[in-house]
């Protein structure tokens, strides 16, 4: 895992060079609503792309992080399919609903019974790299989805250039983060982090989340704001040392988002003395988005040290996919 981590810009540069390899057809078709199907390592990159495009795509993005689709799919609808493994059961199902629609399909997996699916049917299909955690390959699954909806006009490829500006960002910023991320993860050990961001940096916290989950071993919850202030806030009111709350900020936060953060953070230092910041680095939202999940991605990793864990070990997850795969052989 840790040099699946220190490979993340050497991830983003072939990921880059995929996407510029890939064909579509239909590329003259106008959309609608674009739907993403996906999960864990995979779906994250859905919700990425979701967040960082809500301000620039005219037409709703939706990621399905289950094993349906939205009742409105239909033939002004393009679906991407994004599945790591191949065989997400989830994803596999949504695959199998809407190959059954008149809706445009797009997938993207380094093989599985998808690609299989996908080659026996004719569908537009971007391959990736094979055999590493899907988490640890979120470059190459999430700048696939740009280079997708670039295809059909729905974005521009300014991506491009912010994406080899965030290499940069991170290549000359690599000591400095690892340095951050190592003093952050020895304050949360032994603690239940808790990580706040802005509503359209939600994905970033999720992911952040979802690697100390996986990653480190550990409980760990998030919320948006400015929703948390219209409940979770409430629930401040028992002081827990044990309780760490790490806030994911960027300079470019509306400023009654950074008001909020500066409040939040007064009112729960009476119940937590625990409060830490990340701070973002890069001048355009995806390299921000970026450098935090390389941040965070390192303080997973300096935690599951700390607490002596393997970082790549799932048994759980293994179990509890050889049990469905029980019952649907029965």
């Amino acid at each position: 895992m840790e040099q699946l981590i220190e490979e993340f810009t050497s991830q983003i540069s072939e990921a880059l060079e995929i996407g510029k390899k890939a064909s579509f057809s239909e590329t003259n078709k106008a959309f609608k609503n674009i739907v993403i199907c996906g999960l864990g390592g995979s779906g994250i990159g859905g919700s990425l792309v979701q967040n960082l495009l809500s301000d620039k795509v005219s037409i709703p993005i939706i990621v399905s992080k289950t094993y349906t689709v939205p009742a409105f799919v239909n033939k002004d609808s393009l679906v991407i399919i994004s599945s790591y493994s191949g065989n997400t059961e989830e994803t596999l199902t949504c695959l199998k609903i809407v190959n059954q629609l008149e809706c445009k399909v797009v997938c993207v997996t380094s093989g599985g019974a998808i690609k299989e699916i996908a080659q026996k049917d004719g569908l537009d299909l971007i391959e990736i790299p094979g055999g590493m955690p899907p988490r640890a390959c979120l470059a190459y699954s999430s700048v696939q989805l740009f280079y997708v909806l670039n295809a059909f006009g729905i974005i521009d490829n300014t991506f491009e250039k912010e994406l080899s500006q965030t290499i940069s960002n991170l290549d000359n910023n690599k000591a400095a983060i690892k340095t951050e991320a190592k003093e952050l993860a020895k304050n949360l050990i032994g603690k239940t982090p808790i990580i706040y961001s802005a509503d359209n940096f939600e994905a970033v916290a999720i992911r952040f989340r979802q690697q100390i989950n996986e990653n480190s071993k550990m409980l760990a919850w998030h919320h948006a704001l400015p929703e948390m202030n219209h409940n979770e806030l409430v629930g401040w009111r028992i002081k827990d040392n044990n309780q760490a709350v790490v806030y994911l900020r960027n300079e470019t936060d509306l400023a009654r988002i950074q008001t909020r953060m500066e409040l939040n953070k007064k009112i729960i230092s009476e119940y937590t003395p625990n409060i830490y910041e990340i701070w973002s680095k890069g001048s355009s939202s995806l390299e921000r988005a970026f450098y935090t999940i390389n941040l965070s991605d390192w303080v997973s990793l300096y935690l599951s040290n700390l607490r002596g864990v393997d970082t790549t070990e799932v048994n759980v997850i293994d179990f509890l996919k050889g049990e469905l795969a029980k019952e649907n052989n029965v």
